[in-house]
């Protein structure tokens, strides 16, 4: 059995010391490593990877620190739009679920993982199923792996889940921070000691338009010792979005994405096509390039032969698994597919390490900064950053990267350290002076 492991994000965009004093940078620290200190313990207690990056994850909605849940960024009409996804590498019947267009949902992460676990039985003739009706019936999300606004929310009261006024969300520096973006620097008294008599920010001046604010995705990545991998991820979405605009969080393969595969030894069986022999040796080689059906067929590999004369058992196999959570500019995300991306390079590509292709993707001068073309470095298209874990062989290897300013992230290190990190390099005071 591996051993657990896990790796959580904040968000990441336009983070420099200029933006981020070093006593911010240590409450968001603080925060970080108390999701990780206690997603830890749960897997020591045996939690299963599901149960432990959710925890995670509804930690960070109930904290305004975090772009997700309590102090999501608003839209451009004022609302709030949630989403939040989850994804497994086995065990459940739907593998991904998510929701959207949320605003009534405490913890929009505990629906996505409701519609994944329920999906085990909707449609199958349990309570849950609607009694044998095929399309799930009326208290399950049938065969869906994404629902949104009104219709999921009245599952998720109908499910028992807390449901709460819009205004719970709102949070000073948040709505100042909206104001500000619509180019509104007078900012409107809008019953702000009501709404957020319970609010994080109750007892600062508010936002000066300089400090940096969270605006990206959080996520939670985690191996459990039953070798299963859960992806756990939940946002607010951009600042002054449009209403009803879906980002990559909820759009499986492109904010979130886990698999896990057989990794074989494949060998060809050297079988030729029947028009190989009627044509000389010296071009074979040029015309297979454009007719591969002329290179003759590279046939069963040896294991696929044995997986039929043995019953479907696998010889010489191993099972390869990875997970990952984005955050950034979401519409990148969207556009490129980008963990989708980055696990197939690592499955259809046996010598590239989930590393390797998350650099190609989400690393300086990856894809994601590539799809910018020439508006990088003017919108913010483009930036953003992956967490994940690759499973190789039984052992986890811990993997992250990101090609904008910073990307708060926070993981136990292959020696058992804990770390939690925003730059490159560690922050510290020392550092800060430094570059001033």
């Amino acid at each position: 059995m591996p051993t657990p492991r896990l790796i959580i994000h904040g968000g990441a965009g336009a983070i420099h010391p200029s933006n981020l004093p070093y006593e911010t940078y240590l409450l968001y620290a603080a925060s970080l490593l108390e999701v990780n200190r206690s997603t830890t313990s749960r897997l020591a207690a045996g939690a299963s990877a599901l149960d432990a990056a959710t925890e995670a994850v509804r930690m960070m909605e109930d904290n305004p620190l975090f772009n997700c849940g309590k102090g999501a960024v608003f839209t451009r009409e004022g609302g709030v739009e949630l989403e939040a996804s989850v994804m497994t590498t086995r065990s459940y019947h739907k593998r991904a679920c998510a929701v959207v267009l949320l605003s009534h949902t405490k913890n929009p992460i505990l629906l996505a993982k409701e519609m994944l676990v329920r999906g085990q039985t909707d449609g199958s003739g349990s309570s849950n199923g609607g009694g044998g009706d095929p399309s799930g019936g009326p208290g399950g999300a049938q065969g869906h792996c994404v629902l949104g606004g009104p219709t999921v929310e009245k599952l998720a009261q109908g499910w028992g889940l807390e449901m709460v006024e819009e205004q719970y969300f709102w949070t000073r520096k948040r709505w100042e921070q909206h104001r500000r973006g619509l180019g509104k620097e007078e900012v409107e008294d809008e019953g702000e000691d009501e709404r957020d008599r319970e609010g994080y920010w109750g007892d600062e001046e508010g936002w000066d338009g300089r400090e940096y604010l969270p605006q990206g995705t959080v996520g939670c990545v985690v191996l459990d010792r039953e070798g299963m991998m859960c992806v756990a991820t939940s946002t607010g979405g951009l600042t002054n979005k449009l209403s009803g605009r879906i980002g990559d969080t909820p759009t499986i393969g492109a904010g979130f994405w886990a698999e896990e595969w057989w990794d074989r030894c494949h060998q060809q069986m050297g079988v030729q096509a029947p028009l190989t022999n009627l044509i000389p040796e010296g071009l074979r080689g040029v015309l297979g390039d454009c007719l591969t059906g002329l290179r003759g067929y590279e046939g069963l590999a040896d294991d696929d032969l044995l997986d039929e004369k043995y019953g479907g058992k696998r010889r010489s196999s191993q099972i390869r698994a990875v997970a990952m959570s984005g955050t950034g500019n979401g519409d990148s995300f969207l556009r490129t597919a980008a963990t989708r991306t980055a696990a197939a390079m690592a499955r259809f590509q046996p010598s590239r390490s989930l590393a390797s292709a998350v650099r190609e993707i989400a690393g300086s001068g990856g894809e994601l900064q590539r799809s910018a073309g020439n508006r990088w470095g003017k919108t913010g298209e483009g930036e953003g950053g992956i967490i994940g874990i690759e499973l190789v062989n039984g052992v986890a290897k811990i993997v992250a990267d990101f090609n904008c300013g910073g990307m708060f992230r926070c993981w136990i290190d292959d020696e058992g350290a804990e770390r939690v990190m925003v730059f490159k390099e560690e922050y510290s005071s020392k550092t800060l002076q430094d570059r001033w």
